[in-house]
């Protein structure tokens, strides 16, 4: 430990890290309630304002792998207390913004803090005792969904009865709050040794070659419905993507301290749990975009449920409490039989919640039940993905092999808003003179969403058994979790 860093005490560690994860991902539903009236607040047009989204998704899906490598180089709670800077700057910074250009880099800064949900990840597996260990990930893999379900009431609520820059506000309040609590109760996280003596360097090169192929790929995904999928911007992006990752990877093959270890990214315990991480972060969100706007169709449309977004928020907010209720009975089950049993059996509910769909969606209380079974199985699917990651890489890369595999699910995440936008964009009925998305638009996009979960399901059962191997020290990744070993001795000399 350093001479400031506090001891040690799993419940304080495990509260605030949780804490710091849940505000983090709270962050990136504070401008749901805003979007139709962000044109008007700002001055700015629909597609400028839509960027107040974009930039976020953006800042995040770069920063978070940086953020990962930089703490198993230089300490995660050092690159925590980095991270909260962007979070409380980018808070104050949208607070304070009059127009649209300083309300996006508010937003993008935002969207640079949710590194620390992966890096709380990893600070656990140097933090806590192995029987605490299991708990602990678990909850908090599962709060960025938590802090999510959460936000949209509260968001809500506050835009409904106060000033809009009060929702800033309270997030630069909870900024500081997690600061000063990382500062006073999370002991310092040492850097681990490289094995084999490899060199202790930042791979500048590896992140602006990830961050530039990941920049073309998610704006080509989340703004081709804006520009059209066929367009020359589009494509062009596509292709920009394509030929930027293609060279990240094989320089990040042949450089010694690359920013993303890929020959430990392709065991296949490690590949397969990223790939259902991608697939499971698609049927994960595919829900989030169409039941808040079932619960607020009209109710002459003949199925929508005439909710105000207040309302809507309220009837989503179950959700978060299920999730985190099932975060320990995943850790259970993952103690007792595997997490790969554990991703296999919350993807296998997800998959249940989106089949439901077919009877259930004529009213609130059935809704209800649909995204209580669906968030149920991203609970126990999110606490099984890092156990698996960590279970199959050397300590020194927990931090960037979690924040890797938190990419994963991002881009799952966007793919699943583009997919789910086109069906129910070419889906639509006239209600009232407006095209708006159809029943058979919704019921279409709970299907896929239903599909893509069994198919995570499947990618899971594929996931190899691993035996403890004498050169890295790790547990295997079926039956009871053991806990992490250290390094090999020559390691850390």
């Amino acid at each position: 430990m350093t001479g400031s860093a506090p001891a040690a005490r799993p419940g304080g560690v495990i509260g605030v890290l949780a804490f710091a994860g849940i505000v983090a991902a709270l962050t990136q539903t504070l401008v749901v309630p805003l979007i139709g009236d962000l044109p008007r607040l700002l001055g700015t047009t629909a597609s400028n304002a839509s960027w107040v989204v974009t930039a976020t998704l953006l800042a995040g899906a770069v920063t978070t792998p940086v953020a990962g490598r930089l703490g198993d180089l230089y300490g995660k709670r050092r690159m925590m207390l980095v991270a909260c800077g962007p979070l409380l700057a980018g808070s104050v910074l949208c607070a304070v913004s009059s127009s649209v250009v300083p309300m996006i880099a508010g937003r993008g800064l935002q969207g640079m803090g949710m590194g620390i949900v992966p890096l709380g990840i990893s600070a656990l597996r140097d933090l806590l005792p192995p029987e605490r260990l299991g708990t602990a990930i678990a909850l908090m893999s599962s709060s960025m969904g938590i802090g999510g379900a959460f936000g949209l009431p509260l968001s809500a609520a506050v835009a409904e009865h106060a000033s809009w820059r009060a929702l800033f506000w309270g997030s630069a309040g909870l900024a500081a709050a997690i600061t000063a609590l990382i500062w006073l109760l999370i002991p310092a996280t040492p850097p681990a040794a490289r094995a084999g003596g490899a060199p202790r360097r930042f791979d500048g090169v590896g992140a602006i070659g990830l961050g530039s192929g990941l920049v073309c790929l998610l704006l080509a995904v989340s703004k081709g419905g804006d520009w059209g999928w066929g367009s020359g911007t589009t494509l062009g992006l596509f292709a920009a993507a394509a030929v930027a990752l293609l060279a990240w990877g094989w320089w990040e093959r042949r450089t010694p301290a690359p920013l993303v270890d890929l020959r430990l990214a392709a065991r296949p315990q490690v590949l397969l749990t990223n790939a259902a991480s991608l697939v499971v972060g698609f049927a994960m969100y595919a829900q989030s975009l169409i039941v808040p706007q079932l619960l607020q169709l009209p109710e002459e449309t003949g199925y929508g449920l005439g909710q105000s977004m207040l309302a809507m928020g309220l009837w989503m907010a179950p959700s978060g409490l299920v999730m985190m209720a099932v975060s320990p009975l995943g850790a259970r089950l993952s103690a007792a039989r595997g997490p790969k049993f554990t991703l296999c059996a919350g993807s296998l509910v997800i998959a249940l919640g989106y089949g439901s769909s077919v009877c259930l969606l004529g009213s609130t209380w059935t809704l209800l039940v649909v995204t209580c079974l669906c968030t149920a199985g991203v609970g126990l699917a999110y606490g099984a993905m890092p156990a698996l990651i960590m279970a199959a890489v050397p300590r020194s890369e927990t931090g960037s092999a979690n924040s890797f595999n938190t990419l994963m699910r991002s881009i799952g995440t966007s793919v699943s808003a583009a997919v789910v936008g086109v069906v129910l964009a070419q889906m639509t009925t006239e209600f009232a003179g407006h095209a708006l998305p159809s029943e058979a638009g919704f019921r279409t996009g709970m299907l896929i969403g239903c599909g893509v979960a069994l198919a995570a399901a499947l990618i899971a059962a594929t996931i190899p058994a691993r035996t403890p191997d004498a050169r890295d020290g790790q547990s295997t990744g079926e039956g009871p979790a053991a806990p992490p070993a250290e390094e090999p001795a020559a390691a850390r000399a």
